[in-house]
């Protein structure tokens, strides 16, 4: 067993150093936690920001005024004010994504009881932000109408008035939520991509040639790339959280990253083992890359992060639990987000360690084939 330790560490060694020598690869990881986690928070937007609003107020009452007053900066430009023959106009030419109309005798049909109904026009070209925007509308005019009510003795009129408070970001800026779901995806991306081309790397380099003649099983051959290229993702996702989320983007992580850092490991020993896997299956790089596309794909776009997996269909519920993204994600939002604990999230470790495991045996069979065939 120490032999099999000093030769697994070794070995990881000459890893990091052909690593370190690849400086495409090197920079490629750096952009990847750095400027791309930035980016992508900051630049990918799914709530409004400067939306272009008009309103056309045929009531010209305190109300109307007041629902006018309710759209504010950075979510909404300074509303315009337009005549309803413009309204028409104005939307088939894309100069406003949202134009709220009030009817005349709104406010006095209000106070006496009677039903009244504003007309929300929605460019819906702009898809995202016309769904999203017309949930932030029909929430202002429903506050504003509350209040205006409230204020004259009619509360009766509005008997309930929820109030709803967000635990992790309060005013739900989506940056805070892109920017730790990036490091995520590059984590997923980055274990498959540095385990498979370090394989692919040793076969079209003829290094692998030299190990197979060197007293080295395939175990020690495949845990030191697990655990070099492990590494070097555990501690450049690491940095990207402290001074890239935390520090540029001042994103307040709530739990342990200790806890946090504990589940990514476990999560890139499973991950790095399917990266092993996956290059045993090719003979190229070009073939690599074909083959991981699709995989990243899968388990970033059904891993929950962006569709919970409750929504989702019956049969593919029960399959994604063999996916290891599915339940890092559950440990991640639950940690960073929630600030969970170990006596919470231990069921997620166990699940990892036992996936990390089935494609580990997977991956080592795959790769003695592999040995064998080089050695033929």
């Amino acid at each position: 067993m120490p032999v099999w330790i000093s030769n697994v560490f070794r070995l990881g060694l000459k890893e990091l150093a052909s690593l370190a020598s690849d400086k495409v690869l090197f920079a490629f990881i750096v952009y990847s936690f750095s400027f791309s986690v930035y980016s992508v928070a900051t630049g990918v937007k799914t709530e409004i920001e400067n939306a272009s609003v008009a309103v056309v107020d045929g009531d010209h009452s305190a109300l109307s005024s007041r629902l006018r007053e309710a759209f504010l900066q950075p979510y909404f430009r300074l509303p315009a004010m337009i005549d309803r023959s413009e309204l028409d106009p104005a939307m088939d030419r894309g100069e406003r994504t949202f134009v709220l109309d009030i009817p005349p005798r709104f406010e006095a049909d209000l106070l006496r009881g009677r039903q009244s109904q504003l007309q929300l026009n929605i460019d819906a070209t702009a898809m995202t932000q016309a769904g999203v925007g017309a949930g932030y509308i029909e929430a202002i005019v429903q506050r504003e109408t509350m209040d205006f009510l409230q204020e004259r003795g009619d509360a009766e009129t509005v008997p309930i008035r929820p109030v709803i408070r967000a635990f992790f970001n309060p005013n739900l800026v989506g940056s805070w939520f892109h920017s730790v779901m990036s490091v995520m995806e590059n984590i997923t991306i980055l274990s498959i991509l540095l385990v498979g081309a370090a394989v692919i790397r040793e076969r079209e380099h003829g290094t692998i040639e030299h190990l197979l003649v060197m007293p080295m099983r395939a175990s020690e051959i495949a845990f030191a790339k697990i655990w070099a290229n492990g590494l070097v993702i555990l501690i450049a996702a690491d940095l990207s959280l402290r001074f890239v989320v935390q520090g540029m983007l001042g994103v307040p992580l709530e739990g342990s990253m200790p806890l946090f850092l504990a589940g990514a490991a476990a999560y890139l020993f499973a991950t790095t083992s399917l990266g092993i896997l996956l290059a045993t299956i090719v003979r190229s790089m070009p073939q690599f890359a074909l083959l991981a596309i699709p995989v990243f794909l899968i388990l970033n776009m059904l891993s929950g992060a962006t569709s919970p997996i409750e929504g989702m269909p019956a049969a593919l519920q029960f399959i994604l639990q063999a996916s290891p993204t599915v339940h890092f994600v559950k440990l991640a939002q639950a940690v960073l987000f929630r600030g969970a604990g170990l006596e919470i999230v231990w069921p997620e470790l166990a699940v990892l360690a036992g996936l990390g495991s089935l494609f580990l045996a997977a991956a080592l069979a795959r790769f003695r084939t592999m040995l064998a065939k080089s050695n033929q």
